[in-house]
């Protein structure tokens, strides 16, 4: 896409804040290591860091593209943007508290009971799912709007071509979030053992990603030969 905005908003400087902020409760528990076993231990909690820094900073991209894209900063951009920025302020200790578990287990380390009881990694699995479609589910809506406003955008064909691509790929992204949430509850009640299948359900991203980018191919491919 071209480039509409070239000057940072007062609404993109207050984001990039919060997003900054976010970042930085990923790691305010963390203390600096005295010993070199405190150390290793600390070292041991960097995978699950990093799944959190890059599903953050992918969030931030996209809300990123979206300002750099279009040049619209009416009441409801900004309401959707505030939004957006309560969930992930929201949503990071979530974030953390799940992936920090599912490393915990991966390492084949034991779960204390104190830290989370195996009945309850269902609503786990339902609130992050929540926050992942209510976090893209708001993307799509932004995208949505601007959309809307192509006439008045005056976007080009195939920068509509690539709104369209960007609503589709986040409402995508957000139904797979709430089709985990639904597995996890469902096999909270009928089949507490397999409620990990909540957590496969997101590779269905790969296909939705894949789709988007095939639809966003031919759809430019048409106007191109049109």
């Amino acid at each position: 896409m071209p480039q509409h905005r070239r000057e940072v908003s007062r609404i993109e400087g207050f984001s990039d804040a919060v997003f900054a902020f976010a970042i930085t409760l990923l790691v305010v528990s963390l203390e600096v290591p005295k010993t070199f076993d405190e150390l290793a231990a600390v070292m041991r909690g960097f995978p699950a860091f990093a799944i959190c820094f890059a599903l953050i900073f992918q969030v931030w991209r996209r809300h990123y593209r979206f300002f750099r894209d279009y040049d619209l900063e009416d009441n409801t951009v900004i309401t959707l943007t505030g939004v957006l920025l309560f969930v992930v302020l929201f949503y990071v200790y979530p974030l953390k508290f799940l992936w920090s578990a599912v490393f915990a287990q991966i390492g084949g380390q034991r779960i204390s009971e104190a830290s989370i009881r195996r009945d309850q990694f269902p609503a786990l699995f339902e609130i992050y799912g929540l926050g992942v479609a209510a976090t893209f589910g708001i993307l799509a809506a932004l995208y949505a709007h601007a959309y809307r406003h192509r006439g008045d955008l005056e976007l080009a064909p195939l920068e509509v071509v690539d709104t369209r691509a960007q609503i589709y790929s986040n409402l995508g992204l957000s139904a797979i979030g709430l089709a985990s949430a639904a597995v996890a509850a469902i096999m909270g009640r009928l089949a507490p053992n397999l409620v990990g299948v909540a957590g496969w359900v997101y590779f269905l991203i790969g296909l939705v990603e894949w789709w988007v980018g095939a639809y966003r191919g031919r759809s430019r491919r048409a106007i191109a030969a049109g």
